[in-house]
């Protein structure tokens, strides 16, 4: 199979597995966002032309299927942030070995980074701030999503 078709595959996968898993896995309202796990993977593993890429379309699909979120709004986020995270891909490129630890905190910093923005672009949209949008939705889903990618990487092939 070529390797950008099961790229492709792999993203819709995510998507799915974003909407109909890990939406209705929630914790105190914090969810964790396993699309941008795979947006900041593709970013790091490929450069920053695949992770643009595929934050587009894997936003534009989380645009779709995520009902109440401003249209467009996963697609900017995801596309910034692949473009950002590619800048930082490796000479190892498709041979990158993350531990968890490195999981751990890569993941918790990107999304502190696109939860900051979320909130901040859904504040403005509401005109509303609560303590939910910092606690819960921010911070609370950022480590959310640490914590999934802390355990993804105990379970990724060596």
């Amino acid at each position: 199979m070529p390797h950008v078709f099961r790229r492709v595959l792999i993203g819709l996968g995510v998507v799915l597995l974003q909407w109909l898993v890990f939406s209705h896995l929630r914790l105190w309202g914090a969810f964790a966002d396993v699309v941008l796990l795979y947006v900041a993977f593709v970013a790091l593993r490929y450069g920053r032309v695949a992770g643009m890429v595929t934050g587009f379309t894997s936003g534009l699909l989380m645009d779709i299927v995520t009902p109440g979120t401003p249209l467009g709004l996963f697609m900017m986020l995801k596309t910034l942030l692949g473009f950002g995270i590619g800048f930082f891909r490796t000479e190892q490129g498709e041979n990158i070995r993350l531990y968890p630890w490195q999981s751990f905190l890569g993941a918790l910093l990107v999304a502190v980074v696109h939860n900051g923005l979320m909130v901040i672009i859904l504040a403005l949209d509401n005109q509303t701030r609560t303590h939910f949008l910092i606690a819960g939705l921010w911070f609370g889903s950022a480590l959310y999503t640490a914590f999934v990618a802390f355990i993804a990487s105990l379970y990724r092939p060596r």
